[in-house]
């Protein structure tokens, strides 16, 4: 399983520990988070460290080659900056490397959560569109499609759903009811 932004790790270190027989990867661009978890994970496993886990500092646009089809599980939740601006627009670049990681029956799930107001100058900044039902239809689907992903789900994910994430994102994104956090589950095609 790969966490792309996986900042502080917490997804990865808590799937870790709650499958011990699987091995789980956490990727981010930025190396400062990734110190803390990467530390905790090289402590001895009787002393909380997790011999089931990796991080890795790189940038969805180069994803290393040694991923190469290894992942069955892609997980992508609450993605910031040029991240979200891939995923959102089906940038051709990062869904493509998110497609030479992905093993054949890979599952990319994909949870974006942008507040309209508060998020007002980063939508502008990157040019997210507004992921409304007919955009996702008309042009972020069929962009997934076309790089050998297809849409099995999609929706709203309601707030009393977002602790299920055990990200450090989405406990500090709850309690705000002007989040529109939607979520999206590829195939691999």
């Amino acid at each position: 399983m790969i966490d792309l932004g996986t900042g502080d790790g917490r997804f990865v270190s808590q799937a870790a520990r709650e499958d011990p027989n699987k091995f789980f990867i956490g990727i981010d661009a930025n190396v400062k988070p990734l110190e803390k978890p990467s530390m905790k994970a090289t402590r001895n496993p009787a002393k909380g460290g997790l011999r089931n886990v990796m991080f890795v500092q790189a940038a969805a646009e180069d994803l290393p080659a040694e991923f190469d089809g290894v992942a069955n599980e892609i997980h992508i939740h609450f993605p910031w900056g040029s991240l979200l601006r891939a995923v959102a627009t089906a940038d051709h670049q990062v869904v493509s490397g998110l497609r030479r990681i992905a093993a054949a029956d890979c599952t990319l799930e994909i949870v974006i959560g942008i507040d309209p107001v508060r998020d007002r100058s980063e939508i502008e900044r990157l040019s997210i569109p507004d992921l409304n039902e007919s955009y996702i239809r008309n042009s972020l689907v069929p962009g997934y499609n076309r790089l050998g992903f297809r849409l099995t789900d999609h929706g709203i994910l309601a707030p009393a759903e977002w602790p299920r994430l055990t990200t450090s994102w989405a406990r500090k994104l709850s309690g705000n009811a002007t989040r529109v956090v939607r979520y999206f589950v590829f195939e691999a095609a």
